[in-house]
This record gives C-alpha cells, structure tokens and sequence, in this order.
C-alpha cells in the first residue's frame, strides 16, 4: 500500500485532520495485519490549546508530540486504554490528530479476537471510538513514536480508498465539539464522515464538580484559618 508523505502531516492539525478521513491505517504486527478505514478524528493545536496534552510544554509522555511530523503519539489513559494520535507540523509546534474512530477493511478476525474474543459482536463496534481502534489494531505505549511515512515501518497509513470500493463512502465531512475534555471542548474540531455508523456516539463532556479545599485550625503551619 502507498504511504502518505510526509510533508502530508507539516501542516496544522486542523487542516490534516479532515484530510485523514477515508485514509487508511494498519498494523503488521507477528499476528497479521489489521488496516482500518479513517471515519472520526479530532485536531489538537499545542500551546494555544488548552485541551491539548502539550499546552503546558514537553514532559516525557508527550516528547513525540514535539518531534517531526508523521510519527504516531500513543498515550495511555483511564488506566486501561490507549489512544493513537498522528503528529503534525515541524518538530517543536507539538500539533496532532487524535484517531477516534475507524472502519475495520482487513483483518477483521484478528481484530475482533483483539476487542471480544472469538464470539465478537457486530463488526460496526470494532474500531468506533479511539480505545477500541486502538485494541483492534494492537496499538499500545510500545508503538509511540513510531514512523508511518517510512516503508517496511510496522505502523502505515494510505491515501482514502478509491471512490466505487466497497468501504469507500461519499466524502461529506461534518465538524463539531471534541469528545472528553474540560476544557476547550466546543472548539469545532472533531471531524467525521456524516452517516457513517462507524462513527463514535457522541457524548457532551461533564463538567467537573468543584472539590472543596480542606481548611485546618488557626493554629496551623501553613496559615489556612476556618471561615
């Protein structure tokens, strides 16, 4: 399969990310391949964006963010799941593309040995949301940083299928809120293919409950007094 270039992702997420849908992702991994059909993603724009993991500078989860377009950052979330994102713009913009969700085109058993066993449920839920793409394609922390524009890399991603294909679709591209963040999240930045049933449900964010700040005596150390 043909590779997008990289000069592909030098450019702001915003105008990568509608670009990625209809593209295809896959991992050959010693089990086999599992390629994914783009149909949901979501922009993330470094240190103007409040939402973005890079928005307070580099730590050592986020170093590939800051590094040259084209590599894959994976982070681990909620204790239990991975998310793939696609890095954008020249090394130190920190920009990227989270992959939230896809349609499974090849490797379909081993994706939903990955996701539910041998008895899988429908194939509509193998890759609809970033968790589960992620499972479907055995994508987790060991793959963060890797190359998806170099051939023989494990990781790849190819231009949108041809129009006439049977996973191809009309490209008619829809744009809203982003998905599970506090702050930023109206920002209309997630991207996906309208009437695609591939697409994650979407849920409004919550806000978070304000947690009150422990008070202690008038005789504490560090001065906090009761009200």
């Amino acid at each position: 399969m043909h590779r997008l270039p990289r000069e592909f992702f030098a450019r702001s997420a915003t105008e990568v990310a509608p670009d990625l849908l209809g593209c295809v992702l896959w991992h050959d991994s010693p089990a086999g391949r599992v390629a994914v059909r783009l149909v949901e993603v979501e922009a993330y724009q470094g240190a103007s964006d409040p939402a973005s993991h890079a928005f307070r500078g580099r730590t050592a989860r986020n170093a590939v963010m800051f590094g040259p377009p084209g590599h894959v950052y994976v982070y681990f979330t909620y204790g239990m799941h991975f998310c793939a994102n696609l890095v954008c713009q020249p090394s130190g913009q920190a920009e990227a593309v989270l992959l939230r969700a896809g349609e499974v085109v090849a490797g379909a058993e081993l994706a939903t040995r990955r996701r539910m066993g041998e008895n899988g449920r429908s194939a509509v839920d193998l890759a609809r949301g970033p968790a589960r793409l992620c499972q479907a394609l055995g994508v987790d922390r060991g793959l963060d940083g890797a190359d998806v524009c170099t051939p023989g890399m494990p990781l790849g991603i190819g231009p949108a299928l041809p129009s006439g294909t049977p996973a191809a679709s009309p490209a008619v591209i829809s744009t809203g809120p982003r998905v599970g963040v506090s702050q930023a999240a109206d920002w209309p930045w997630r991207y996906w293919l309208a009437g695609d049933n591939h697409v994650s449900l979407y849920r409004a964010s919550k806000p978070r409950p304000a947690r009150p700040k422990p008070v202690t005596g008038a005789g504490a150390e560090n001065g906090t007094m009761h009200r």
